[in-house]
């Protein structure tokens, strides 16, 4: 009986013991949460946004230069002394300022040239991720106002001056050197911008890339095509009127540490997103290529707790 009682009593210190030890292993072996980190180095890849946000409390500047087409067929020698699109006195300037106050949200203003602003937000939906949560893709949601403030006579009511860009950004960073993504675009018009029997809505799909060379040095690609409101539109005057639908631009950015610079050859010359994917007057079979450049300066302003 003793021995009986004996046997039940290390029983019942042994049992615990092991079920602790085996919720201890557990509890090491559970997977690590590990977050996709520089998918792209910058919130814009070259004129689109990706899904990048700054840090919280970071202010980030920057300055964007569209010049003229490195050549034009009918200028000749011209082409030369206008110095490939950089000495031909045309050069559509973007300038933004944004703010993120938290690590899913940012916030911005912009002056968009010929007497058009904008304002924005873009929120982080999803990030890539794996370990007890798998995330394939990092997801964010960019919305953006276009104000045109110039003189026109032909505007007569406040709410016509406005245009308005939805674009889903979907990326995923599939190695340590290659991050891809796709942008599904939606522009609204609150007046038809090509004159009557015209949709206000506009649609494209782009897709982009960045191929990281060495350590501070990425080529970048985009391509966008709009999907209608490009062919044979009738204008007020009932002139027809065509845009390109392909929006093609290459690029290499570097990174100095305090800022980064984006250098890029594209079928556009404007500055604006909404002109770019709806307005585009650059054919890529005639070679209308333009120069450009971005230069990117970011800093904490928020002081830390």
């Amino acid at each position: 009986m003793k021995k009986f009682l004996s046997l039940l009593l290390c029983a019942g210190l042994t049992i615990p013991a092991l079920c602790q030890e085996s919720a201890a292993t557990e509890e090491i072996a559970a997977p690590k949460q590990t977050f996709a980190r520089a998918t792209f180095n910058s919130t814009k890849l070259i004129n689109m946004q990706t899904t990048e946000l700054v840090s919280p409390g970071s202010l980030q500047f920057m300055i964007s230069h569209h010049f003229s087409y490195l050549w034009n067929k009918d200028a000749g020698s011209q082409n030369l002394a206008q110095l490939f699109g950089l000495n031909s006195g045309v050069a559509h300037t973007y300038l933004s300022f944004d703010y993120s106050p938290t690590s899913y949200l940012n916030l911005g203003v912009a002056a968009a040239g010929y007497s058009k602003y904008e304002g924005w937000a873009k929120i982080k939906l999803l990030r890539q991720q794996t370990g007890l949560k798998n995330m394939p893709v990092a997801v964010a949601l960019y919305t953006m106002f276009n104000v045109n403030t110039a003189k026109d006579p032909s505007i007569d009511f406040t709410g016509n001056r406005f245009a308005f860009m939805n674009q889903l950004l979907i990326s995923r960073k599939m190695s340590s050197t290659l991050s891809l993504q796709i942008m599904p675009t939606w522009i609204h018009y609150n007046i038809v911008p090509y004159g009557i029997n015209n949709s206000n809505e506009v649609f494209s799909i782009g897709v982009g890339g960045k191929y990281k060379v060495k350590g501070n040095m990425n080529l970048t690609l985009e391509y966008s095509r709009q999907l209608n409101m490009y062919k044979n539109l009738l204008t007020k005057n009932g002139a027809i009127l065509n845009y390109n639908p392909d929006l093609l631009s290459v690029g290499v950015e570097m990174n100095t540490g305090g800022h980064l610079f984006q250098f890029y050859i594209g079928s556009t010359t404007d500055a604006s997103n909404i002109d770019q994917l709806s307005r585009n007057n650059s054919k890529i079979k005639d070679g209308n290529f333009a120069l450009g450049f971005t230069i990117n300066r970011s800093m904490n302003v928020r002081k830390d707790k």
